[in-house]
């Protein structure tokens, strides 16, 4: 396999790879609509009637043209990769998961192993991010709450957020083998720690709305202050994260003071006592 072979050709790309410049970057890591406009990148522009030619990107089309690569090269890694990206794009992502694990058992020399793990770390991120953790109200930093059934957090499980983690730490560590573009690599030391920030942040910020629901468990101190280690870990990576900072006084506060929750008619559903 050459190394031209194995570079990462980028979702929003034309099946036919070969036809493109060698010296061309092939970014993989671009944005989904960065990659669409350098899809319509290769409309014309008829200068006689000043309208540009509309290119139309069939994300289905492409993901046969990488099954069909895989068929001819199915020991090779990028091709995986590629397939699993744009499966991720179609909203599988079990079948993605799979693409990217059999990539990384390919990848003996993880020379993309990077690309791979980032990958993998945000398709867990997205799962974590998505229904009630991700809709949760966002004002339940503040001292009190009101019940809003359906749009409270009852349960935190821990490996929601250590899975992307584990992920985004592992692409860090292959960082010094990464075969790919300078782009790409800088996509990368930019974009994996920003990620690990992100989800420690909504792993304290899920736990302080936990310990605000109207049920009264009994960890409620516990978890707030768990979700305190938590921010501090955001602000080790990124101390400018704003939100991370608002909501580092307020779990110091909701210690100290002790919070109330409400349920929806307006009365006290339970009160925890501050610890002073």
């Amino acid at each position: 396999m050459t190394d031209e072979d194995k570079t990462p050709e980028p979702n929003g790309q034309e099946a036919d790879a070969e036809a493109q410049d060698a010296t061309e970057p092939k970014d993989a890591l671009k944005p989904a609509e960065d990659r669409d406009a350098a899809a319509l990148a290769e409309g014309e522009l008829d200068e006689e009637e000043g309208e540009e030619e509309e290119v139309e990107f069939d994300l289905e089309a492409q993901v046969e043209e990488f099954r069909r690569q895989i068929e001819e090269e199915p020991e090779n890694a990028v091709h995986h990769y590629n397939l699993g990206e744009a499966l991720s794009e179609l909203g599988q992502q079990e079948e993605a998961l799979d693409e990217f694990a059999r990539a990384l058992e390919l990848d003996v020399d993880h020379e993309y192993s990077a690309i791979v793990h980032f990958a993998r770390g945000e398709l867990y991120f997205q799962k974590t991010i998505s229904g009630i953790q991700g809709t949760v109200v966002r004002s339940s930093v503040g001292l009190h709450s009101a019940h809003k059934a359906g749009a409270s957090i009852t349960d935190v499980n821990d490996d929601d957020y250590i899975g992307p983690i584990a992920e985004f730490e592992a692409a860090i560590r292959h960082m010094n083998t990464l075969k790919a573009d300078e782009d790409i690599a800088e996509f990368l030391r930019k974009s994996v720690p920003q990620r690990i920030s992100d989800t420690y942040y909504k792993w304290a910020s899920d736990l302080i709305d936990k310990s605000r629901q109207i049920h009264h468990y009994g960890d409620e101190i516990k978890d707030v202050r768990t979700a305190l280690k938590y921010l501090r870990k955001t602000l080790e990576i990124d101390p400018n994260h704003s939100q991370a900072n608002l909501m580092v006084k307020y779990a110091k506060k909701m210690l100290q003071e002790g919070w109330k929750a409400y349920d929806e008619y307006g009365f006290e559903a339970k009160s925890i006592q501050g610890q002073g």
